[in-house]
Formats: C-alpha cells, sequence, structure tokens
C-alpha cells in the first residue's frame, strides 16, 4: 500500500488532504500540535494515523520522521499542510508572533523536507507538495509576515525540485486563496461578501478543492518545481 505523511492534518485544509489521500487508497499519517482528542477522533474516523509533533523543533521533527520510516518506510507523498495567520499593521508585529509564523509555515517545511528527504533519495521515488499561499505570490497588506513566510516556502519549492529532480522525486506548491477554514473566523460576514465579490468565481474555495490539487500534484510524475494557484481566479 502506498503511504503519505502529512503535517498539520487536524487542521481544516489538513482534513481534507488527509480525506483524500485515505479514499485514494493511501495509508496516511498525519501530524497534530494541539487537541490530541480531536486529532485521534478524526484518525479513527477516516482510518488514518495521528501523531504529535511540534513543527518548530527540528529534533521532534527528526524523531517522528524516524518512527514514521521504520514503521512504513519512505513515503510516496509528503504533505506539508500545516500553517497559521496573523493579520495586523506590518509595525505591530512582535518578535514573538513572527518566530511563531516562521517556526511553522516555513521552517517547519524546512525541517520536514530535511527529515525526509535523504529515505526517498535512497527509494529515488515520491512527490512532496507544500501548501502555500496565493499572498505568498502577490503579497497581502496587513500579513506581511505571513505572505513572507509563504513566499519561502515557494521558494524553497522551486530549489528543492530542481535538486530532487535528477533522483525521481517531484516537489510541488499549492497556493490557496481564500479557504473556508477557521483562518476566516476572523472576519466578519460582511467583510467575507465584499472578499467574495473580488474573486471572479465568487466564492470562497472549500477545503476539498484544495485537496483535490495535492492529490493531483502526487500523482504528477512529470510536474515538479511548480506553483499552483487554487484561488478562484483571485489575482490572476
Amino acid at each position: 500500500m502506498r503511504t503519505a505523511f502529512v503535517t498539520g492534518g487536524s487542521g481544516g485544509i489538513g482534513q481534507a488532504v488527509v480525506r483524500a489521500l485515505c479514499d485514494a487508497g493511501y495509508n496516511v499519517t498525519f501530524t497534530y500540535c494541539r487537541s490530541a482528542e480531536k486529532a485521534a477522533s478524526f484518525a479513527r474516523s477516516v482510518y488514518a494515523r495521528a501523531v504529535f509533533c511540534d513543527l518548530t523543533d527540528s529534533g521532534c521533527v527528526n524523531a517522528v520522521a524516524q518512527a514514521f520510516v521504520q514503521q512504513c518506510g519512505a513515503p510516496d507523498v509528503l504533505v506539508n499542510c500545516a500553517g497559521i495567520s496573523e493579520w495586523g499593521l506590518f509595525d505591530m508585529v512582535s518578535d514573538e508572533q513572527w518566530n511563531r509564523l516562521r517556526g511553522t509555515n516555513l521552517d517547519g517545511v524546512f525541517y520536514v523536507c530535511r527529515a525526509f528527504v535523504p529515505f526517498m533519495l535512497g527509494k529515488k521515488s515520491g512527490s512532496i507538495v507544500n501548501i502555500g499561499s496565493v499572498w505568498g505570490e502577490t503579497g497581502a497588506s496587513c500579513e506581511v509576515a505571513y505572505s513572507a513566510t509563504k513566499a519561502g516556502v515557494s521558494g524553497l519549492t522551486k530549489a528543492l525540485a530542481k535538486e530532487l529532480a535528477p533522483s525521481g522525486i517531484t516537489v510541488n506548491c499549492v497556493a490557496p486563496g481564500a479557504v473556508k477554514t477557521s483562518m476566516m473566523d476572523r472576519f466578519s460576514e460582511t467583510e467575507i461578501k465584499e472578499l467574495c465579490e473580488e474573486i471572479p468565481v465568487g466564492r470562497l474555495a472549500e477545503p476539498a478543492e484544495i485537496a483535490q490539487a495535492v492529490l493531483f500534484l502526487a500523482n504528477a510524475p512529470y510536474i515538479t518545481g511548480q506553483c499552483l494557484g487554487v484561488n478562484g481566479g483571485l489575482y490572476i
């Protein structure tokens, strides 16, 4: 059976990705950082496995990766879904906020890829899909720090793709626009309606639509180094 390792699998997009991979026949392990009970309940519902991992801690990431490989071997698909956001004026971003954003959104992707790549190289196959953001491509006012971390994910994806392509490993990025997840909870109904008016398709994305893009790239051996926008036409 094909295997998949997904970070942030108990979040909005993460859950959709885990579900899509399970439905496609993958044996899926996903990480969570908070709410062990919620993660365990979701894992049981889709017949996946949930493991705790602090993605900002490289030692923790390495230990989780080693345990996964010992049990399942190198993953066929590695998906970096975990992400957090902060909203506010640039000059009000604290060191703590910046470190938290960078630690989860960028350091975590770096640490996870670094932990698994040696095993994938030994297998000479596999697919890595990172979740970026439309703001990592275009930038967003009042989300400068978040945009910077997601731009870093895009750059990491493109560079790592070049390095791993000769070994049969693809590396791609899915860059969602506005998605119907808890990240949108800070906005009022009026603000969401105004945002939808700026999106050509006229609505927010469903998490499952992002997951389908991930699944497509996970099974596209001649596509690598790409950042696929799934944004309803926002800022094209």
